[in-house]
């Protein structure tokens, strides 16, 4: 069993972002639970002064990546790059950089919605980027959903079934780049 930790980059009640990662625990594949991480708003801004002793909300956040076999992680954008909370994410699960950070070797999946005709596609490519640094290694799988208002209900259930299908790949593929890491 894979075990995926999902991450929203966003805060507000009716995310886009939160509803598609609820669509991908719905239909992951049977051999993959996916677990939503609802915490992202009570991270501590990153401060390197606390790197020897996080807060609480950090060091939790850093024990479930660590836990997890890899990272699905949505997210808006907003002024063309992903949002802060997102980025304390980021630059806590790098530290200490190298082997020991909870980010280095992790798989990690980016995707994102927006109601935008570009579905968060330069806030993707920034996230990619910083996780790459942080030694994580990006999956070379992709999910920009533009126009997300179009693409959900009003319930926030996912209603666009070529989404679906295409989330589905995602969650298959971030699988199997985990499976490949560890040789199974």
């Amino acid at each position: 069993m894979t075990r995926v930790l999902a991450i929203s980059g966003s805060l507000r009640s009716g995310s886009y972002n939160t509803s598609l990662l609820r669509a991908a625990a719905q239909n992951a594949p049977g051999d993959v639970v996916v677990e939503i991480y609802d915490e992202l708003e009570a991270l501590a801004p990153y401060n390197e002064d606390r790197e020897n002793d996080p807060p609480a909300s950090v060091q939790g956040l850093l024990d479930e990546i660590r836990s997890a076999d890899a990272l699905l992680l949505a997210t808006p954008e907003f002024n063309t790059t992903l949002p802060g909370q997102l980025k304390h994410m980021v630059d806590w699960g790098s530290r200490p950089y190298g082997p020991e950070s909870a980010l280095y070797g992790k798989p990690v999946a980016v995707i994102g919605a927006s109601q935008t005709d570009y579905g968060a596609i330069w806030a993707q490519d920034t996230l990619r980027k910083a996780l790459g640094i942080a030694g994580a290694r990006v999956a070379d799988v992709e999910l920009a959903v533009a126009r997300a208002q179009d693409k959900f209900d009003a319930d926030g259930e996912l209603a666009d079934d070529e989404v679906r299908e295409q989330l589905e790949h995602v969650v298959r593929g971030l699988a199997e780049h985990h499976r490949a890491a560890v040789g199974v």
